[in-house]
């Protein structure tokens, strides 16, 4: 016998509300970072000055290499991953990826805004989205954002 449309969906499981949350946020990050400028909410003077000229000498959006490079420093950042990240600055590791000493500015730009998104997902969320989950938040947003973006 053969199961009806309706066994289908009857016999698939919940989805944790957690879970949902995770997923939505992730497509929402993505279409957020594929948008370029990206939306910088505020910045105290200074910074943001500095990030108004970074992006107005880049009008178009960066490589996908510079953009897998922010995701790489994003989870070293929300891993605790110090002795990564200083490895990766003082060894100058982007330049493994492909990256001139001329992208420094905006990678250091991109994987601190993708970080203080998240963070600050966290604290909206009162803490619902921890470090871990801020994580698995990251690395759908890296799928979709690559499936999305791909030439």
């Amino acid at each position: 016998m053969q199961p009806s449309k309706w066994d289908l969906v009857l016999g698939t499981r919940p989805v944790p509300i957690l879970e949902h949350l995770v997923a939505e946020l992730a497509k929402l990050f993505a279409a957020d970072l594929a948008a370029w400028p990206p939306a910088v909410e505020s910045f105290d003077d200074a910074t943001g000055e500095k990030v108004k000229a970074l992006l107005e000498a880049h009008p178009l959006r960066p490589d996908a290499r510079l953009y897998g490079e922010a995701f790489r420093l994003t989870g070293f950042d929300l891993s605790r991953q110090l002795d990564a990240l200083d490895d990766y600055w003082r060894n100058q590791r982007w330049q493994q990826a492909g990256l001139a000493a001329s992208d420094k500015a905006m990678l250091q730009f991109l994987s601190r805004f993708m970080a203080e998104q998240l963070l600050a997902l966290g604290e909206a969320t009162d803490g619902r989205i921890n470090r871990s989950r801020m994580l698995d938040v990251l690395d759908r947003t890296r799928t979709a954002f690559f499936a999305t973006t791909a030439p």
